[in-house]
């Protein structure tokens, strides 16, 4: 347990002090008050001659204590990251531990260096801005600076600004895994509302394309360049309904300038020939299969509902039925596994050769499984700091060897060994959609419950939002299957209003 005590105007740092203090101290519960059973005391406020200070103390008493001191300006990330800095000095002292990334925290490490290339800044530069400012290792900058030129190669053949992507979320799957917190729900218990689900995101997408023809909208006159099904799983549907979503994608959108057209196709165990005859007859031009794991004890205790075995038939089948751009998922840090594990999940996906590779850092979010039973799951292995980064490292060999290269990158909270995820695509085969959505650089529209809308603004755009650029808006849908099928109206006329920018009727 960790206790924060913040003061004298420290306490609108909260959130960077306690996501950093969680970096170094992953699971560890915050309390706000004086308490001597706590594993460390982080106290920050302003000293009497001047200043600020941090402290940190560790508990039981031992004697161990770090302060270090910082000073607060009129500029609000200055003052950010002067706070984190101070804390990651203290931290480092007490716990004789480093990070990885640093003082970074945010999801989006890319954004940063990406936005400086942008701007023409030098790369020497802004690898001493980066090493100065956030203390990121030298791994870690190496990697963020690969894909910040990578993504700045492949952003520069295309009008992204002008254009939108669209997201289609499909709420359900075969079973919940251990680990996951996305919106899904088993589709054995809603198979006869399918249909239902299938109409409400017929009327989402019909909304979009009216909002397209509509001036003044923020999607007025953009065209729709990418498209990305996901869950959920989308082809736990029956293949009867997974045609019927495809007719209506296509049916209510302007796919005219679409370049890229995904559907995470993630559980072996959701996919058929028939299935995959149906993506194939409608233009699919890149699926994910996504075994996690090649180690069948891994499988059965995360939930997964499938063999090993079931895995690599089913990516056979998929490259028999012609298809070419194939992405594999795995998680590094699930529950139970050891190194060698994962150089054994990591020589099968060497063996298939897949054309994209995305490398997860198994990150425990609150909604999930693992954390609300955490009481089931205390005796089983997990890996520490050291195993995560030889894990991921690992991950980024096999990829090098594949002839995958580094394209998008993103973090999150709670990750094993304060690593991220990372994925590798081989040439010509990056997937646009990611790049776009995760470094918010263009308006990313999400239909189907529980997924999210982004309005990145543009100069036109901004007068709808209170004539403020460079930032984004964003719109949540309704995460429960049961409540966004009778609410879908006012789900409409909610998101209808977000599109126009009538910001103030939310």
């Amino acid at each position: 347990m960790i206790a924060l005590i913040l003061k004298d105007g420290t306490e609108k740092y909260e959130q960077d002090i306690r996501e950093l203090a969680m970096a170094f101290c992953p699971g560890e519960p915050f309390i706000y008050e004086e308490r001597s059973d706590v594993k460390l005391r982080i106290e920050a406020g302003k000293r009497p001659s001047g200043g600020f200070f941090v402290s940190v103390s560790e508990y039981p008493d031992s004697g161990s204590s770090a302060e270090e001191y910082f000073e607060l300006g009129d500029c609000r990330r200055d003052n950010k990251s002067a706070v984190k800095l101070a804390l990651y000095r203290a931290l480092n002292k007490i716990t004789g531990s480093t990070l990885p990334w640093g003082t970074l925290t945010g999801i989006r490490p890319v954004k940063i260096p990406e936005a400086m290339l942008e701007r023409g800044i030098e790369d020497d530069s802004i690898r001493r801005i980066m090493k100065d400012t956030y203390l990121i290792s030298d791994e870690k900058l190496d990697l963020i600076m690969d894909i910040a030129h990578r993504e700045h190669r492949v952003l520069s053949e295309i009008d992204y600004r002008e254009g939108f992507s669209l997201y289609v979320g499909i709420a359900f799957c075969p079973t919940t895994c251990l680990y996951c917190s996305f919106t899904s729900y088993p589709i054995e218990k809603w198979r006869g509302r399918i249909h239902d689900y299938l109409e409400c995101i017929r009327k989402e997408l019909r909304l979009v394309r009216e909002c397209q023809l509509r001036e003044g909208s923020v999607l007025y006159g953009r065209p729709l360049q990418t498209i990305y099904v996901g869950g959920g799983t989308p082809t736990a549907l029956p293949t009867e309904y997974l045609r019927e979503l495809i007719e209506i994608i296509r049916e209510e959108t302007d796919m005219k300038y679409v370049s890229e057209f995904t559907v995470e196709a993630g559980r072996p165990d959701s996919i058929s020939p028939d299935k995959l005859d149906v993506l194939k007859e409608f233009g699919i031009n890149r699926i994910s299969i996504n075994p996690q794991t090649m180690n069948q004890k891994t499988l059965d205790l995360i939930g997964r509902r499938h063999t090993v075995k079931d895995f690599t038939d089913a990516y056979e089948l998929a490259r028999s039925k012609g298809f070419d751009n194939i992405n594999m998922d795995i998680i590094m840090g699930l529950p139970g596994e050891s190194l060698d594990d994962v150089k054994h999940t990591l020589a099968e996906v060497e063996r298939l050769r897949p054309d994209s590779l995305t490398v997860h850092a198994l990150a425990i979010k609150r909604a999930a499984r693992l954390n609300t039973e955490r009481e089931n799951w205390t005796k089983v292995k997990r890996a520490d700091v050291d195993e995560a980064s030889a894990m991921t490292e690992l991950g980024a060999e096999t990829a090098e060897r594949l002839g995958l290269k580094p394209y998008y990158l993103y973090r999150q909270k709670n990750m094993a060994g304060n690593q991220e995820n990372v994925g590798y695509a081989a040439e010509g085969k990056i997937n646009l959609y990611n790049i776009l959505m995760m470094e918010e650089l263009h308006t990313v529209i999400g239909c189907g419950a529980g997924s999210s809308s982004k309005a990145v603004l543009k100069n036109e755009d901004a007068e709808l939002y209170g004539g403020n650029e460079n930032r984004v808006e964003r719109f949540e849908n309704i995460k429960n299957v049961a409540e966004y099928l009778p609410r879908i109206d006012e789900l409409l006329e909610k998101k209808r209003r977000f599109l126009m920018g009538e910001r103030e009727k939310n």
